[in-house]
C-alpha cells in the first residue's frame, strides 16, 4: 500500500497505541478475524524475505510468545512448505501462549516443526534470520536471556529480518531499549511506527517496508495520526515554471547574519544555499575584515562589513528574511547584532549560536524557524542531549511550545514541529551530512525557500526535504569525505528535478 496524501506529500505515521486500535477497529468492526490478519502479516514478510534473498535455503526465526511471535510461526510455516530448512527459536513460556499466537505456534507443530533454544552457531549458519521476538510492546530495557539472543543475532554473520519492529527499538521514539535486533530490513504492517524513522530507528531497522493487509480505508478513519512522514518537498507553486517577466526582485531577499573572526565560512555557505534554491538576492552581514574576502570567493553574494548593531540597520530594510546564528559567535559583537535582529518584525531562521544566545535570554515569537541540533536544543530546554534524543517528540514539540514559531531538531530522521501541524518526521539524507557547514547550508535552503514565498512551517518542511535530497545526490559519489559545497552544489538540481516531476 502506498498510503501518502498527494495533497500534502506526506505518510501518516503511529504510536504503538494508535496502531493496536487500528488492529481491534480492523478486528471488531470491519469484521477481519485477528487470525486472518496474522496470516496475511506472515505472507507478507515470507514473499518479502523470498523477493530479496530468492536463493535463501536455511532460515532461523526467532519468536517470542506474542502475536510478534506469532507472525514469526506463520513464516516458519511458509518456509517449511516452500521446502527450506527452517528453525524456529522459542524464547519465553511458550505455555504462555494465548489466542491467535497460540494458533500459529500449534499451526507449525501440526505441521512437523520443531522449537529450539537459541544456539549461537545455528545462527550463523542460518541465511536469513527472522527476528519475531518481541514487537512493539516492549517498554523497558531488555535483559536477561532476551537481549543474550539479540545479541547474539547482532553478532551472527547473517542478514536480520525484522517483522513490524526490530526487538528492543521503541516503536514511538525510535530509542534502542538497552539492546536492539540490528535488521537488514524492517517489514511493518497495519500503521507506520514513527520510531522506525527518527533517532536510532533508521540505524537499527535497515530499509522499512510498509503492508497494509488490505486493511479497508474505514479503519484508517478511526485513528488521527501522531505524526507524518515527508515523501518529497512541499515546494508548491516554487515548483512551476517562473513567469518569464520574472526578475531578482520577484524572488526575495535574503540576508545573513553571522561570521565572527575565524567563522566567515558559515554565513558564506548559507548565502550560497539560499541562492542555490532559487531567492533572487543574498545580502551577508559579517565581520568587516571578511566582506571583501567573500565577495571575491563568491560575487553573487553581497557582502557587508557590520562593525556594529547600528550599521544593520539599513540591510534590515531591505531584507524579506533573515538567518541569524552562522558563525555568529557569542561575544558582545554578536549578542548586539542579535538584539538589533530581534527587534525586527522580520521572519527569522535561527541557528547555531543564535540559538545558544537565545537559550540564555528565552523569548517566544511565531515567525521564526529554531533549528538546533540535539545539543542546542537541550540547551534551549534545559536538559541533556541524550534526553533529547531519548523522545525526539516530546523535545521538538517542547521547543515549539515554549519557544513559538517552527521547530527543526535535527538528526537522523530531522523533525519539524509547529502549533498547527502534527510532527512531520523528514527521512531522505544520510551520514555523509554529518560534517561541519551542513546545518549552515539547511538554515539557507530554509531562508531561500521562505524568501520565495513559502510560508514558515512549508519552507522549514520543504527545506529539510530539498537538503537532505540534495545531500543523497552528493552521496552517489560516496559518503565519506563529502563536504557542504558538495551539497550546495547538488541544491539546484534538485529544485530542477521538483519543477519537472510537476
Amino acid at each position: 500500500m502506498i498510503d501518502n496524501d498527494p495533497m500534502n506529500n506526506t505518510i501518516p505515521l503511529y504510536t504503538a497505541n494508535q496502531v493496536r486500535a487500528l488492529d481491534r477497529a480492523a478486528i471488531e468492526e470491519a469484521c477481519i478475524p485477528g487470525h486472518d490478519l496474522m496470516t496475511r502479516a506472515g505472507e507478507a514478510v515470507w514473499d518479502f524475505l523470498r523477493r530479496h534473498w530468492p536463493d535463501a535455503r536455511s532460515i532461523v526465526v526467532a519468536c517470542g510468545t506474542g502475536n510478534n511471535g506469532g507472525d514469526g510461526y506463520v513464516v516458519a510455516r511458509l518456509a517449511q512448505e516452500s521446502g527450506c530448512q527452517c528453525r524456529v527459536v522459542q524464547m519465553g513460556d511458550g505455555g504462555r501462549m494465548t489466542g491467535d499466537a497460540l494458533r500459529a505456534r500449534n499451526d507449525w507443530l501440526a505441521a512437523g516443526g520443531e522449537e529450539h533454544g537459541y544456539d549461537e552457531k545455528c545462527l550463523a549458519r542460518a541465511d536469513v534470520i527472522v527476528d519475531a521476538l518481541l514487537g512493539t510492546g516492549l517498554e523497558r530495557p531488555l535483559e536477561g536471556e532476551w537481549r543474550s539472543v539479540v545479541e547474539a543475532i547482532n553478532r551472527a554473520p547473517t542478514p536480520v529480518l525484522a517483522i513490524d519492529i526490530p526487538t528492543g527499538l521503541h516503536a514511538d521514539s525510535g530509542t534502542v531499549l538497552g539492546a536492539s535486533v540490528r535488521a537488514f530490513h524492517t517489514v511493518t504492517f497495519i500503521g507506520r511506527k514513527q520510531g522506525l524513522y527518527t533517532g536510532e530507528g533508521p540505524e537499527f531497522a535497515g530499509t522499512v517496508a510498509f503492508n497494509d493487509l488490505h486493511m479497508p480505508a474505514s479503519v484508517y478513519q478511526q485513528v488521527t495520526p501522531a505524526s507524518q512522514l515527508l515523501a518529497e518537498p512541499p515546494l508548491g507553486r516554487l515548483a512551476l515554471p517562473r513567469a518569464r517577466t520574472a526578475h531578482k526582485g520577484h524572488n526575495g531577499h535574503v540576508l545573513v547574519v553571522g561570521g565572527e573572526s575565524g567563522m566567515l565560512g558559515a554565513v558564506q555557505l548559507a548565502g550560497q544555499a539560499a541562492l542555490r534554491v532559487g531567492t533572487g538576492l543574498v545580502s551577508l552581514a559579517t565581520r568587516p575584515e571578511h566582506a571583501a574576502m567573500i565577495a571575491a570567493a563568491c560575487p553573487e553574494l553581497m557582502s557587508h562589513g557590520v562593525a556594529e548593531a547600528g550599521h544593520l540597520a539599513a540591510l534590515l530594510k531591505r531584507a524579506s528574511i533573515v538567518v541569524v546564528g552562522p558563525g555568529l559567535g557569542r561575544s558582545r559583537w554578536a549578542r548586539e547584532l542579535l538584539a538589533a535582529v530581534l527587534d525586527t518584525g522580520l521572519p527569522l531562521i535561527m541557528d547555531a549560536d543564535a540559538l545558544n544566545l537565545l537559550a540564555r535570554e528565552p523569548e517566544t515569537r511565531d515567525n521564526w524557524v529554531l533549528t538546533p541540533h540535539p545539543a542546542e536544543a537541550g540547551r534551549l530546554l534545559k536538559i541533556a542531549a541524550r534526553d533529547v534524543q531519548a523522545n525526539r517528540f516530546a523535545a521538538v514539540s517542547a521547543l515549539a511550545g515554549n519557544y513559538g514559531g517552527i521547530a527543526v531538531l535535527k538528526g537522523a530522521g530531522s523533525l519539524v514541529s509547529s502549533a498547527d501541524d502534527p510532527v512531520t518526521v523528514c527521512a531522505v539524507g544520510n551520514p555523509g551530512m554529518a560534517t561541519a557547514g551542513m546545518g549552515d547550508v539547511l538554515s539557507g535552503v530554509i531562508a531561500g525557500l521562505a524568501a520565495q514565498g513559502l510560508g514558515l512551517g512549508q519552507a522549514a518542511r520543504a527545506g529539510l526535504c530539498v537538503h537532505g535530497l540534495a545531500g543523497d545526490r552528493a552521496a552517489l559519489a560516496g559518503e565519506r569525505g563529502m563536504t557542504a559545497r558538495d551539497v550546495i552544489n547538488e541544491l539546484r538540481a534538485v529544485m530542477d528535478a521538483e519543477g519537472q516531476a510537476r
